[in-house]
């Protein structure tokens, strides 16, 4: 969420106009995020947000927004697109293709305890079931190949141990995902970024209620364990130092499989995701750092944060408790 491609006033309303929400009442760049132009709309008939896609094409793009639409239809608390009076929710604005959206109540919890975890958990495992129906098909496009193919641009910008650390976890990774237990795991539409600024709560400090998972863009079919581990490698973790909080990550998976237990090859494979799962944002960050774009409003991450996180889970392994049958 940055601003790659500027948006006026009058550019906006006449969306807006289009999707019947109102008059436009103000118009906000938002700063958090790195990868398409995002703003808040606000109207006299609501709060929205408004995102041109600066990567994604309109053919990609149905994939995302039908997703967003059939998790809305079937009560996962996610934004719902705006369809014009023909019921298209896929617009276009200054050349880009573009959506709106309803923005989610509350605000972000960006030091989560077991209470938080636990509700996270609970509604990943149900945004998954509820998935499993939607018709449109999409590779997690910052999966594995892509990975081998960004893995030779970033390493000359890396120091000898960073590079040799990068090459080796991606053979390590390349030889999972061409293992018979890798190819049980289920699998379906995930999330597959739903880090602690993509979830939302609102209400009272201590009595805060899960409102919504939002920012569905890197969306795409892959396993289910692999989603759980990206959210464990943020919600359940010291951010200084990368290392896992058991507690956090023991709580969150417990309230994962209240809803939908894991097989225990998802058991057995999990230390080895959190790996897979650490390593996918290391790349993507060693990339915006090294090979940024131009945005009016652009904060590229720290791609160290995920080489620790990733030094951690090699080192430490862990494995959730599996309660007995």
């Amino acid at each position: 969420m940055a601003v790659f491609t500027e948006v006026t006033h009058e550019q906006a309303q006449a969306l807006v106009s289009r999707l019947n929400l109102g008059r436009l009442q103000q118009l906000r760049g938002i700063t958090a995020g790195i990868e398409n132009s995002n703003f808040f709309l606000t109207t006299d008939r609501g709060e929205f947000v408004l995102t041109l896609f600066e990567r994604l094409s309109f053919e990609q793009l149905p994939f995302y927004l039908r997703l967003m639409q059939h998790l809305a239809r079937r009560g996962i608390q996610v934004p719902d697109p705006q369809a014009d009076a023909s019921g298209e929710i896929l617009h276009e604005l200054s050349g880009k293709p573009a959506a709106v959206v309803n923005r989610l109540c509350g605000g972000h919890q960006l030091a989560p305890d077991v209470f938080h975890c636990e509700q996270v958990g609970a509604e990943l495992a149900r945004m998954h079931l509820a998935a499993q129906d939607y018709e449109l098909h999409q590779p997690n496009l910052r999966g594995l190949p892509w990975w081998t193919e960004t893995v030779p641009v970033v390493l000359p910008h890396l120091e000898a141990a960073q590079a040799a650390l990068l090459s080796e976890e991606l053979s390590f990774q390349q030889q999972l995902a061409a293992s018979a237990g890798y190819a049980e795991l289920p699998r379906g539409p995930v999330h597959a970024d739903l880090f602690r600024d993509n979830v939302m709560f609102d209400g009272l400090p201590g009595r805060e209620k899960l409102s919504g998972f939002f920012d569905f863009y890197f969306a795409g079919v892959d396993t289910w364990l692999f989603d759980i581990a990206v959210c464990i490698n943020d919600w359940c973790i010291d951010l200084a130092s990368g290392r896992l909080d058991e507690l956090r990550a023991q709580a969150f998976v417990d309230a994962y499989e209240t809803v939908r237990p894991l097989s225990g090859t998802e058991h057995r494979l999990l230390p080895a995701l959190l790996r897979a799962a650490a390593l996918r944002f290391w790349i993507s960050r060693l990339w915006d750092f090294h090979l940024p774009r131009d945005a009016a409003l652009l904060k590229p991450h720290d791609p160290t944060h995920f080489e620790r996180v990733l030094r951690e889970r090699i080192g430490a392994p862990w494995h959730a408790v599996k309660e007995a049958a």
